[in-house]
């Protein structure tokens, strides 16, 4: 975790330009010019329709795609050539695949003992530390869904709902400066949905984190968070960083989606 700097943003963007099938007839600019940036202690919730940027602005600042022009500060400093997996000791993931966060084939217990050790070093012992078992419990008992007593079961066998809790608690379990919310809870049934978003408000509330999450659940983007941006055509259109969130409404929001749908002739 980097130390934190008060007087800059925690997440920069800095003109970020970004174009796929580059000289092609399918060449598509997802950025030109982006600039972007996130406080320390935000929760922004991002929608937008397929292909405004969401997706790939995670990506980017992530580390799996690397823009082609523009600068990424974390803390202050310049994360742009820094690897994905160097990036993931201060940025922590949840996807929107339940399988992606978690090794199906491994124990609870298992799972939770590499993200114990995440950004630590490995030596031939034993892989998992019964010594933390009662910690690894305590934090179980957080998500209310009685995980703390199937430890030694495989995390293949729980459900979507059950997995994606347990990656939203392996991805918070070392201390991290933002977390990515990619879409998490958009494979989930209704109720699961709704359990993976009090959990993931009580987690970024209990730690104090910085957040974004990519959502199409304008219900969601409008009632979690203390700021809510729409992304298209690789712009903010909507941003209330001034501290208006309160006044977006899913009808609003829904407006502003139409209006936009209208004028690219969808």
């Amino acid at each position: 975790m980097l130390q934190n700097n008060p007087e800059c943003p925690l997440i920069r963007l800095d003109d970020i330009h970004m174009n796929f099938n580059p000289g092609t007839v399918n060449e598509i600019a997802v950025f030109d010019g982006f600039n972007f940036a996130i406080e320390p202690g935000q929760f922004v919730s991002m929608v937008g329709s397929n292909g405004s940027g969401k997706t790939t602005l995670l990506n980017v600042i992530c580390g799996s795609l690397h823009a082609d022009r523009g600068a990424i500060y974390l803390n202050g400093k310049n994360i742009t050539d820094v690897p994905e997996h160097r990036r993931a000791e201060n940025i922590g993931r949840v996807f929107q695949n339940p399988s992606a966060g978690t090794c199906p084939n491994l124990t609870i217990m298992e799972n939770l003992s590499l993200a114990d050790t995440k950004g630590g070093s490995f030596g031939p012992g034993k892989g998992v530390n019964r010594k933390r078992e009662d910690y690894y419990r305590s934090r179980l008992e957080l998500l209310g869904l009685g995980l703390e007593d199937k430890l030694d079961i495989p995390v293949g066998a729980l459900s979507g709902g059950q997995r994606q809790a347990l990656a939203l608690l392996i991805a918070t379990m070392t201390p991290i400066d933002l977390l990515i919310l990619d879409e998490h809870t958009a494979a989930l049934d209704p109720r699961s949905s709704e359990t993976v978003m009090d959990l993931t408000e009580q987690l970024i509330g209990e730690k104090k984190l910085t957040a974004l999450m990519v959502t199409h659940n304008l219900r969601f983007a409008v009632e979690y968070g203390n700021r809510l941006v729409m992304m298209h055509e690789g712009k903010a259109v909507i941003d209330t960083k001034s501290g208006n969130k309160a006044s977006c409404t899913v009808d609003t929001l829904l407006e502003t989606f139409n209006a936009i749908s209208i004028e690219c002739g969808n």
